[in-house]
C-alpha cells in the first residue's frame, strides 16, 4: 500500500511539474506578444516622428482664405524635403504641443533640392504669435514676393517688380453686380455657379467669386453690371488695424506703396517713417533689443540708425483676396517660419454638404 501511495503521490507531482512548465510557457508566449506589440508601437511612433519632422506633415484647412484654390475641409500633405526641414526649435512632448517654454534649441534648416518660388503655396508659422516659432499657428498662403523682389499694390492689383502679379484662375475678390430694374438674382443659381452672395441691397449684390465666374455672370439676363470691388485709397482702413506694419501706412490694402521685401545681407537705414516696417523684424524676428535715442536707435546697446537684415523674408497672400489676413496686414513671413510646401489634397470634405469631395483627392497643388 505504501509504495502505491508513493506512486501516486509521485504522478501528481509529475501532473504539477508540467502544469507548471506549461503556464510559465503560456506566460512566456503572453509577455513575448506584448513585448513584440510595445516594439512594434514604438517603432511606428518613432517613425511617425521622423517622417513628421524631415518629410511629410499633414494639415487640414480651417478657412477659405485661400479658396478656391484650397477649400474649408481638405486635407493636405505638406512637403518638408522641398525648401529643406527645420531641426527641432522646442523641447517638448511630441505631438502634444506642450513644450519647455524659455528653453530655444538652436536650429537650422536642412539642404532642400529647391527655393521658394514666386507663387508657391506654403505652410507657415504665423509670425506675430507670441509661442516659440515652432509652436506658433500654421498659416498656408501664396508666395506672391520673395525676398529681394520689389511689391506695391495699386487698385487691388499686385505689381511685383514693376509687372502686375500673374493671376491664378482659381483667385477670387468681390465683385459690385447690378441686376436690371425689377429683376432678383437667385442665392441658389448664384451658389450652383460657384460664387457666394455676401451682401445686398435693392438691386446691388456684393458677391465673391472668380474672375471665370464673373465672366459667366455677365452673361446672364438678371445681370446689368459686374466690377471689382475697390476700395478708393482715401479711405484709411489701416489706421485701425491692430498690426504695427499696417498700421504705418495711410490708406487699405487695395493701396500699398512699394517697397522691397527684406533680404539677408540687406542693409537699410531705420527711420521714423520706416520703422513700421522693420520693427518686428528687428525686435520678433531677429530678437534684439530696441530703444530710441531721438532719431536714432540702440540695438543691443549700439546707437545706430543702420541696421542689416539676418535672414530672408516672404510676402505671402491668400487666394481669396478679399477674405484674407495675410502679409498686407501683418508684414512679412521670415524663412525660418516656413513649414513647407503645400503638395498634394489627400482628402476633402465637404461640411455643409456632409460628404467628401471625390474629384479633389490625390490632386497635387500647383
Amino acid at each position: 500500500m505504501a509504495g502505491k501511495k508513493d506512486e501516486n503521490k509521485k504522478k501528481r507531482q509529475e501532473r504539477r511539474r508540467a502544469l507548471e512548465k506549461r503556464n510559465r510557457q503560456d506566460t512566456n508566449k503572453a509577455k513575448s506578444w506584448a513585448r513584440e506589440w510595445i516594439d512594434a508601437l514604438l517603432f511606428a511612433a518613432v517613425a511617425a516622428l521622423i517622417i513628421r519632422a524631415l518629410f511629410l506633415e499633414a494639415f487640414r484647412i480651417p478657412t477659405p482664405s485661400m479658396e478656391s484654390t484650397l477649400l474649408t475641409g481638405d486635407f493636405l500633405l505638406v512637403s518638408k524635403v522641398h525648401y529643406g526641414a527645420r531641426t527641432p526649435m522646442t523641447v517638448g512632448i511630441p505631438f502634444t504641443g506642450v513644450y519647455v517654454r524659455g528653453l530655444d534649441v538652436p536650429s537650422f534648416r536642412l539642404p532642400g533640392f529647391m527655393d521658394v518660388r514666386r507663387g508657391d503655396i506654403l505652410v507657415f508659422n504665423y509670425p506675430v504669435d507670441e509661442e516659440a516659432v515652432s509652436q506658433k499657428t500654421n498659416y498656408i498662403k501664396r508666395a506672391v514676393g520673395i525676398a529681394g523682389d520689389t511689391i506695391s499694390i495699386r487698385d487691388k492689383v499686385i505689381y511685383v517688380n514693376g509687372a502686375p502679379e500673374a493671376e491664378e484662375d482659381t483667385y477670387e475678390q468681390h465683385y459690385q453686380v447690378e441686376v436690371r430694374e425689377r429683376l432678383r438674382l437667385s442665392p441658389s443659381k448664384v451658389r450652383s455657379a460657384g460664387a457666394e452672395i455676401l451682401q445686398s441691397s435693392g438691386d446691388r449684390y456684393r458677391i465673391n467669386m472668380t474672375a471665370e465666374v464673373a465672366e459667366e455672370m455677365a452673361q446672364w439676363q438678371e445681370i446689368d453690371s459686374i466690377e471689382p470691388m475697390v476700395l478708393p485709397a482715401s479711405f484709411n482702413d489701416f489706421a485701425r488695424q491692430p498690426f504695427t506694419f499696417a498700421r504705418g501706412f495711410q490708406g487699405n490694402y487695395h493701396h500699398m506703396p512699394e517697397m522691397i521685401i527684406p533680404y539677408e545681407g540687406q542693409n537699410v537705414t531705420l527711420s521714423e517713417n520706416n520703422w513700421h516696417m522693420y520693427q518686428d523684424i528687428v525686435t520678433r524676428y531677429e530678437d534684439n533689443t530696441v530703444s530710441r535715442d531721438g532719431d536714432l536707435f540702440v540695438i543691443n546697446g549700439d546707437t545706430t540708425s543702420e541696421y542689416t537684415i539676418q535672414q530672408d523674408y516672404y510676402f505671402m497672400v491668400g487666394d481669396s483676396r478679399d477674405n484674407s489676413e495675410d502679409s498686407r496686414f501683418w508684414g512679412y513671413v521670415p524663412e525660418d517660419h516656413i513649414v513647407g510646401r503645400a503638395w498634394i489634397i489627400y482628402f476633402s470634405w465637404d461640411g455643409e454638404r456632409f460628404l467628401p469631395r471625390i474629384r479633389r483627392m490625390l490632386n497635387r497643388i500647383n
